[in-house]
């Protein structure tokens, strides 16, 4: 498996020592974009990571780097590998994406990718031991979403006890790693309200898993159906729908 790695930095606004750094984890959709700007409300700094790991809705990664620069993010580093060739999922192998109905509650949808959230939160951590920076950041929700193992408290929690463990910062007690999951327990309408307040720009974010060649969501997969429900109980349209008209 090869890996690549493209890094963005924002001329002129790279941050000064002793600020207050995060690092993000940032796809494209609403939900990290969400976390990426209370991260910045909390005064943090955010340094984004984003992933092109041979997901079918790579269309994605143009919304995370459009996020990034709309919530002046200095730092924006974009990872590459394919877990297609590990597959086991619908969004990384030939496996049919389901459409018109959410997944059964309790059950692990076909869309969930083997440990994903493990691999993303382990290159998160080495970038933050690098940069020095204690609190990780990752839109991560339990509410809307069913069965997704690598999203649960006892999950993150227990990677944070590991990241503690497993680090030369930590073992040194030089930094405290603090994994930050400020969505998890909020409907997708209440995250659509929050992101709002804070000046989200969620005509730049993309969720659908299974976009067509017409370069619009599909409008069926559980992921838009989601994000549907998300924006009728927020009361306020889609802005993505509104600029593809």
């Amino acid at each position: 498996m090869r890996m690549e790695s493209e890094r963005t930095v924002e001329d002129k606004k790279v941050p000064a020592k002793g600020i207050k750094k995060a690092v993000v984890l940032l796809s494209g959709g609403l939900d990290s974009a969400t976390a990426a700007a209370i991260a910045r409300q909390e005064g943090y700094t955010p340094s984004a990571l984003s992933f092109s790991y041979g997901q079918r809705h790579a269309r994605e990664l143009e919304s995370a780097r459009a996020v990034a620069r709309s919530l002046g993010i200095v730092e924006h580093l974009l990872m590459s590998f394919d877990m297609g060739l590990i597959g086991g999922s619908a969004l990384t192998s030939s496996i049919e994406v389901p459409k018109g109905e959410a997944p059964a509650a309790g059950a692990i949808p076909v869309t969930y990718v083997p440990a994903r959230n493990t691999v993303f939160l382990s290159f998160a951590l080495a970038w933050a031991e690098t940069l020095e920076a204690a609190d990780i950041f990752m839109g991560a929700n339990v509410m809307d979403y069913s069965g997704y193992p690598d999203c649960r408290p006892e999950y993150l929690a227990a990677f944070e006890q590991m990241a503690n463990l497993a680090t030369r910062a930590g073992v040194e007690g030089r930094i405290r790693f603090k994994v930050h999951a400020p969505l998890l327990h909020m409907t997708k309408g209440e995250i659509i309200r929050k992101g709002l307040e804070l000046g989200v720009d969620y005509s730049l974010t993309w969720s659908c898993y299974d976009p067509p060649t017409s370069g619009r969501p599909c409008g069926r997969c559980d992921s838009c159906l989601y994000r549907a429900k998300g924006f009728a109980d927020a009361g306020v349209p889609d802005p993505l729908l509104e600029a593809l008209k």
